[in-house]
């Protein structure tokens, strides 16, 4: 089959590779009909999140399921299915508190606070696609893939649904809602998302769709305000031209945000000085956007973190999370926990997915849509191959 294949850092190359096989009586073989490039991947593209050895990737796929294991019994050849992008087995106890990306049981090599990996001492749950520290499992950017706890992760979609309108539950919609309902909105709040790239634009939606009264967008990139603009009906910044805490506090009488979301992580954008820090003190890329969300919060606030932080920081603002009291919640989506509800919501057009696609290539133009992709050329916001 054809497969996106990482080599090294900014080395993606389409080639061909054996194709997946059953390994275990809950799997299930997919043929991918969908997938996506998604801002996680160019952690991994940009060597911000180390891997060694050749792997496929991809955490945003959907398709047809080829073939099931013993196991499957809710899954048949011919069903049409997204799957989440954690590895959950949906047994463990974790899995049983609906915490899918906790999973005691997909990543057992690096689980656990014994687990020794480059960058973390133990982590969670594997996902497809990202790297041996979360389980070395191939993704989906691919003709086929084989999916692991079939007959738990993958949910069947409708087929008056096109692909391009359900392929972000995969991934991008249930971590911007994720963003919003760790923040418990009940209703009335004022929403400001740092990141207007895909998951940020979701999060406004999910923001709106949850109780927000107000919602705003922060970026440099005027093309991706434009898009928080026209599909997520936020009002925006630009960073890049005034100061957006300041900004955010006058439009909130002076208290700031209730909710700060960050939708960026670690790869924000830095100064030549920032840089130098980085290296001094040993860090992956900055936590300043996080910095910026505790700023721009009002006393008490929230600020959910959606965007990846992969490494230790120095100098984490502690004194002024507690000085404000505020709420601090962060991490890897659940999405099996969301996934049906947001479904229902796709069905019933309360919601609006596939406006944020600005290019639909094949599968084999996938290494040159990750260098467009990372460099912001071409008012790139979000890539679907199609294999």
């Amino acid at each position: 089959m054809k497969a996106a294949v990482f080599h090294k850092m900014k080395d993606i190359q389409v080639e061909t590779i054996d194709d997946p096989r059953i390994e275990d009586a809950r799997d299930c073989i997919l043929r991918v009909t969908s997938t996506a490039i998604c801002g996680s991947d160019l952690h991994i593209y940009n060597g911000m999140v180390p891997q060694a050895r050749d792997m496929v990737m991809g955490h945003e796929f959907m398709g047809i399921v080829e073939e099931v294991g013993t196991g499957v019994k809710n899954l048949k050849k011919g069903d049409r299915v997204v799957v989440p992008f954690p590895i959950s087995c949906g047994t463990c106890h974790f899995c049983n508190m609906q915490l899918p990306t906790h999973c005691e049981n997909s990543n057992p090599e690096n689980y656990g606070p014994e687990g020794e990996v480059p960058m973390m001492k133990g982590v969670g749950a594997a996902l497809f696609g990202y790297t041996d520290i979360y389980g070395g499992y191939n993704g989906g950017q691919a003709e086929y893939v084989r999916v692991p706890y079939a007959d738990y992760g993958p949910r069947k979609v409708q087929d008056s649904l096109t692909d391009e309108q359900v392929l972000f539950l995969t991934d991008i919609f249930p971590t911007g809602w994720a963003a919003i309902d760790w923040a418990q909105l009940k209703g009335g709040e004022t929403v400001a998302v740092w990141g207007c790239g895909p998951v940020g634009i979701m999060a406004m939606k999910s923001a709106w769709l949850q109780g927000a009264k107000r919602v705003i967008g922060i970026d440099i990139q005027p093309y991706r305000l434009e898009m928080a603009r026209k599909s997520a009906n936020a009002e925006v910044i630009n960073y890049a031209e005034v100061d957006a805490v300041q900004v955010i506090r006058d439009m909130t009488g002076g208290y700031g945000a209730d909710v700060c979301v960050d939708a960026v992580g670690m790869e924000a954008d830095r100064n030549v000085l920032e840089k130098a820090m980085n290296v001094v003190q040993m860090e992956k890329g900055t936590m300043k956007v996080l910095e910026k969300c505790m700023d721009s919060v009002r006393r008490a606030g929230t600020v959910s973190v959606v965007g990846v932080y992969g490494s230790p920081y120095n100098n984490f603002p502690l004194y002024k999370w507690f000085d404000k009291g505020l709420t601090l919640r962060g991490g890897q989506a659940w999405v099996h926990r969301y996934i049906d509800h947001l479904i229902s919501l796709v069905q019933e057009g309360k919601v609006k997915l596939d406006d944020i696609i600005t290019h639909t290539v094949p599968l084999a133009e996938a290494s040159r849509m990750y260098d467009i992709f990372n460099k912001k050329e071409d008012n790139c916001l979000k890539v679907v191959l199609k294999p």
